[in-house]
């Protein structure tokens, strides 16, 4: 009776107790081992909420470009799937069947030419899908130098000193070699000034970039292809373009509807972009659409036998969540092209509305508006004062925003910009908060490294 007693004890521990007085909450754990004995799932879970508390907010972080907001839905659809693997379309043929849906839906929205030829892939991210971009520039211009009998060594690809570092990651895992065109002030995108001083026979192909990632500004496809069209006049030299449009394009279809960027200029090789940005999905999932199947070699697609069936696959990662590819179609089906053009321009009027309110601030002056993407920046204008921007992000991330300053690269080094990325969550209403913080925030370093008059009072400390 005795023992039943206390087992009935020993159960209630567990039940009974508030869960910060249990075993493991009440104890210190390993941090770098496992632990010996089990522990009750609800005391994890509140071990592992507790520890993720200490982050940032998601919603007030806008140094990020990925999405931290979807609906109720949404959510229900990502637990829903959670435990598919992408990888595996014979036991998930309708997940596949979803996918190739939503590449197709893309190549339409980007103006390829004949749908029924032309290629496309689901990935983990946008860094995958210029990955691959990347490499079928390579293997085609590999392709052509062969059966010409010429060299295949030391390819190089151009592209802005302003790229995402997942260009520069391409060219050191593929052996290629980069070349960036500087960014200047009076060239902050690459924008096909003095590009044949970069572009040879090696030339795999030319990065252009849909919405920069310092600045949030589009550098010019039309005029970069035309640039290309007088070097191939002049040295016989065919470069086509692989387009990164990680969140430009999701953005220009709708709100830039007459801008010529896409399939539509015939040097565009290939176009891809994150559905986990502006395609407003959680992280884990990008796209890339080739042209036409020319445009992607064979020998980058394999056909493996598994799980039971012969399985195409054109990816660097293998297994993979099939969740988010769910969601890009709930998102896809939801807004339709009217439900993107609403959710895209409301972040562009609050970016606007933002960068024209800190513009008026006066020790400010822009880099760009948030006009293209909701992006914008934002530099010091020249004078003596002891803060930088530095300090001013700082004194906003103290606030809960997070509101990053870098320099710029290479050439412009020497300049420092302040970033916002508005993405759909940040609100008419936050973008108050944000600027009254802001405002205030500003008010304090002036103030704070304003000279004291030699009259000023001062107050004697001394006892």
């Amino acid at each position: 009776m005795y023992r039943d007693a206390a087992a009935r004890s020993d159960a209630a521990v567990l039940t009974i107790n508030p869960v910060f007085a249990r075993p493991g909450e009440a104890t210190a754990l390993p941090r770098f081992e496992l632990p010996e004995a089990m522990m009750a799932s609800d005391t994890a879970y509140q071990i592992v909420h507790d520890e993720a508390m200490l982050d940032g907010n998601s919603r007030l972080n806008l140094a990020t470009f990925v999405s931290t907001w979807m609906d109720d839905n949404a959510q229900r659809l990502y637990a829903e799937a959670a435990d598919k693997n992408m990888i595996d379309k014979d036991e998930y043929p309708a997940t596949a069947a979803i996918e190739d849906r939503c590449w197709r839906m893309l190549a339409d929205l980007w103006h390829v030419r004949d749908p029924d030829n032309t290629i496309g892939t689901s990935t983990i991210g946008s860094s995958e899908a210029c990955m691959l971009g990347g490499l079928a520039l390579k293997r085609l211009w590999q392709e052509r130098r062969r059966a010409a009998g010429q060299s295949t060594e030391t390819p190089n690809l151009v592209l802005s000193a302003g790229v995402q570092v997942v260009w520069e990651k391409f060219c050191n895992y593929w052996d290629v070699e980069a070349r960036y065109v500087p960014v200047t002030e009076d060239h902050l995108v690459l924008d096909g000034h003095e590009l044949e001083q970069y572009v040879d026979e090696h030339t795999i192909g030319v990065v252009a970039i849909l919405g920069q990632t310092y600045t949030g500004l589009y550098e010019p496809v039309q005029q970069i292809a035309a640039k290309l069209d007088e070097i191939q006049e002049a040295t016989g030299v065919d470069v086509k373009i692989h387009v990164d449009g990680a969140s430009g394009a999701m953005v220009a279809p709708f709100c830039q509807p007459d801008l010529t960027w896409d399939f539509a200029v015939d040097r565009v090789n290939s176009i891809s972009t994150s559905g986990h940005k502006y395609g407003l999905v959680y992280p884990g999932v990008g796209w890339v659409v080739w042209r036409d199947r020319a445009a992607c070699p064979e020998s980058l697609i394999f056909h493996v036998s598994y799980l039971g069936g012969d399985m195409p696959t054109l990816a660097l990662n293998f297994s993979r969540p099939g969740a988010q590819v769910l969601l890009q179609y709930y998102q896809f089906l939801r807004l339709g092209r009217e439900g993107y053009r609403a959710v895209q321009q409301a972040s562009i009027d609050v970016a606007t509305y933002l960068s024209s309110a800190i513009a008026e601030l006066p020790p400010f002056e822009l880099v760009s508006t948030g006009d293209t993407i909701p992006v914008f920046a934002w530099k010091l204008v020249p004078g003596e004062r002891n803060w930088d921007l530095y300090d001013l992000a700082d004194r906003l991330r103290m606030r809960g925003w997070l509101v990053p300053a870098y320099p710029m690269p290479d050439a412009l080094s020497d300049l420092v910009v302040q970033r916002i990325v508005v993405r759909m969550g940040l609100s008419r209403d936050l973008a108050e908060l944000l600027l009254t913080a802001i405002r205030e925030e500003v008010d304090f370093l002036e103030r704070l490294s304003a000279p004291i008059p030699r009259d000023a009072p001062r107050t004697n400390f001394t006892h």
